[in-house]
């Protein structure tokens, strides 16, 4: 049965809001405009881990003849900011407790909070404090998801996480990499948790550059102090693409679909064997990682000759014509100790056939500082041994290559011999 609504509400207090929820068994559920509120849970797994360590709450409306309503009808019901916020407060109680009543008594509770709630009221969200009070969820098993979109009061919407961390929440940042995301807002409310919009995972399942760029935005995350969750896993090539990007934790129906059947949901077991899916992915990554391998064993002995050249009073072009020969290398330079290179770079027949004249302002590399580069550095370090890249994009030419860089001392001082190779002629150079 509904019950009224008042015309106007500001700060919805839980005496207001317990009557419109309502005991059936071990689970409550709420009234709304008519409509039957209840929890559905969906299990968050850690990668690491390999088991569940949160779910996350979500709102699942029935009609009186108990036909499910779209979420989305559901938040278009509100005719007023009041009837918004207290929408969005009902459906915290009720997931809240819920979740209280079960056993698990160590994983998170994922709540969402849009940014219009968060930052439309000037009150401090004190009903969140009475809530966890008053139903004995620790605070420090919450996370309050922030749905990523704009707000016109960024810095209201930065003392309100602030507020939710002061409670002992964490707090996470929602559908990042859709819309209007950007990094600005990561800097600004420093969330312990990022959570990434499917579309990057159904892009990376497509296109393999937008893999790689969902590997760099994990490892930006990475570096600015965050957590990351990629949700949206529907097939196991993109629970592998997402074990490949390094997140943290992962969410989806390949794992286990929201269930408003809350007691047995968290007595199962994971459905998904990680153990299995880790033993995939150390296979697929030996196997990508054997052809850099390969290249080493391939071109060591065209560095040591080269070397042995150059020790005997060779010129560089000399010393290094055999490589310069061979059909995958396109140029070789020589850097000293401090990573400054010497005279211009040698450009090898392939590597002309491949130059771009977009990017001619480029090709001249006499006296760059290559320090910055961690090829160089390992070669620096490591004196004698060979070293490879993984593929990356080389700002000489802006292709795709692996850098091979050995340091050796020639007349008493440091050089590194480095030779770039193009990425898409690797298994011809293995095949030599």
């Amino acid at each position: 049965m509904s019950r009224p609504l008042p015309d106007t509400l500001a700060v919805p207090e839980l005496d207001l809001l317990a009557p419109m929820l309502n005991q059936e068994g071990d689970l409550w559920t709420a009234d709304f405009r008519g409509l039957t509120l209840r929890t559905a849970l969906q299990p968050i797994y850690s990668i690491s881990h390999k088991r569940v360590v949160g779910y996350e709450a979500l709102i699942r409306a029935f009609d009186p003849d108990n036909a499910p309503v779209l979420p989305l009808h559901l938040f278009q019901l509100p005719a007023s900011e009041g009837e918004n916020l207290l929408l969005d407060r009902l459906c915290r109680f009720l997931h809240i407790r819920n979740y209280s009543r079960l056993s698990d008594q160590l994983n998170w509770l994922f709540l969402n909070v849009s940014p219009r709630v968060a930052t439309g009221s000037a009150h401090t969200d004190s009903f969140f404090g009475h809530l966890l009070a008053r139903t004995g969820l620790p605070p420090h098993r919450i996370v309050v998801e922030i749905v990523e979109q704009p707000t016109d009061d960024a810095e209201r919407l930065r003392e309100t996480v602030a507020d939710y961390k002061e409670l002992g929440c964490l707090t996470a940042i929602d559908d990042f990499g859709a819309g209007h995301s950007n990094f600005e807002r990561i800097w600004n409310l420093s969330p312990d948790i990022v959570k990434l919009d499917r579309t990057l995972l159904t892009r990376a399942t497509e296109d393999h550059k937008a893999r790689q760029i969902l590997n760099g935005i994990v490892s930006l995350l990475h570096q600015s102090a965050c957590l990351v969750l990629l949700e949206g896993v529907e097939s196991r090539s993109q629970a592998l693409i997402a074990i490949d990007a390094g997140v943290d934790f992962v969410q989806g129906f390949y794992f286990c679909r929201p269930s408003t059947e809350l007691k047995s949901l968290a007595q199962e077991q994971a459905p998904a064997d990680f153990d299995q899916l880790l033993d995939e992915y150390k296979q697929s990554r030996q196997v990508t990682q054997d052809p850099t391998r390969q290249l080493v064993n391939f071109f060591e002995g065209y560095f040591r000759n080269a070397i042995e050249r150059l020790g005997s009073g060779a010129s560089m072009h000399q010393a290094c014509l055999e490589l310069l020969n061979h059909p995958a290398v396109s140029r070789c330079y020589l850097v000293n100790a401090q990573g400054i290179q010497i005279d211009e770079t040698l450009i090898s027949n392939t590597g002309i056939r491949h130059q771009d004249p977009r990017f001619r302002p480029l090709e001249s590399t006499s006296s760059a500082d290559w320090y910055r580069q961690q090829y160089l550095r390992r070669a620096l370090a490591q004196p004698e041994k060979l070293q490879a890249t993984a593929p990356y994009l080389c700002v000489t030419g802006a292709y795709m290559c692996v850098t091979l860089s050995l340091g050796f001392y020639l007349n008493g001082e440091l050089r590194v011999l480095c030779c770039d190779i193009l990425s898409n002629t690797v298994h011809r150079a293995q095949a030599g």
